[in-house]
């Protein structure tokens, strides 16, 4: 019996389920970061098993798991579809499997906006659940703030100084992004609640269900990123490399199931700095992982440009 499988049943066993049942254990395809793994039981039952790396990574990523385990809860609040926990470690999580394959371009124009309508909705019902304070459930960076100016700028401070430490290949230097960042950050003082924010939802953390032949939002997964925060943030990973203020279908979703979304100055602002924060995240993060020259390169190529457009962004508005 290999070390995974032994981690499996160990995992089934402190869930309460019989690790006798265990007759299937695959990796899944799709994680970037943490080892993700596909449990089948004898009875056709099926559990994700993620497990945390041990690699190095940036400041924010210690104890992502309890992150992902916070998103879990609140989309259970918030009657999102997602995986449940239904057991857990310091080292891995053990949820329930959620159907679907990750989003791909194998769909229709029509069927994309009404994906996106539906997922508009969804996101809509995360941003009503609302956390005990801002930043971070993880403790990564510290206890939650009484203010999203001061576990925001905490949050952009721990990526700028992980770009240091790694010498990231920035379009800029590291004290221009951060001086152009903090003259934004008055704007920050408008979000009074913090609400729950995935921040990662890009197309591979997305499920579609096809099974009754009418695509469906099936799961929305990897939320080891949550924070309490500002909800306009999510838009940023929602429109990756993009401009959420295109995406008619999934506005028109948002606002009818009650989502604020409205791009005024301020909000412009914050949507800027939020756009800065992901894209220094993604050209940083793939020094501590190793990525490939060819991958690296890649990210260098398109999130450069989406930095530099964002400091843009915020220079004209401040």
């Amino acid at each position: 019996m290999t070390d995974s499988w032994a981690r499996a049943r160990n995992a089934l066993e402190a869930a309460g389920i019989p690790p006798d049942r265990l007759a299937h254990l695959a990796p899944l395809r799709g994680g970037t970061y943490n080892t993700v793994e596909e449990l089948r039981l004898t009875d056709g039952s099926r559990y994700v098993l993620k497990v945390a790396p041990t690699a190095p990574g940036l400041r924010h990523e210690r104890r992502l798991l309890v992150g992902e385990a916070e998103f879990y809860r609140g989309a259970a609040e918030a009657d999102v579809p997602a995986p449940r926990v239904v057991a857990r470690d310091g080292s891995w999580l053990l949820m329930t499997w959620c159907p679907g394959d990750t989003w791909s371009g194998a769909l229709t124009l029509a069927e994309q906006r009404a994906l996106r309508a539906e997922l508009g909705g969804q996101v809509a019902r995360l941003h009503e659940v609302t956390g005990p304070g801002f930043g971070y459930p993880t403790g990564a960076l510290g206890p939650l703030a009484a203010d999203w100016r001061t576990a925001f700028t905490a949050m952009f401070d721990a990526v700028l100084a992980d770009a240091r430490e790694y010498r990231a290949r920035l379009p800029r230097p590291v004290d221009e992004v951060a001086a152009v960042a903090r003259s934004a950050y008055d704007a920050l003082d408008e979000v009074t609640v913090p609400r729950l924010v995935h921040y990662d939802l890009w197309p591979g953390n997305i499920l579609v269900d096809r099974a009754d032949g009418t695509p469906r939002i099936g799961g929305l997964i990897d939320g080891e990123r949550m924070f309490w925060g500002d909800p306009l943030a999510d838009f940023v990973s929602l429109a990756l490399l993009q401009d959420i203020r295109d995406d008619e279908a999934f506005l028109a979703g948002y606002r009818d199931a009650g989502g604020h979304a409205v791009f005024d100055a301020p909000a412009r602002l914050r949507l800027a700095l939020y756009r800065a924060y992901l894209y220094l995240i993604m050209l940083t993060e793939t020094i501590p992982r190793a990525v490939a020259p060819d991958q690296a390169e890649w990210v260098r190529k398109v999130a450069a440009p989406q930095l530099e457009a964002a400091l843009d962004e915020i220079k004209i508005g401040s």
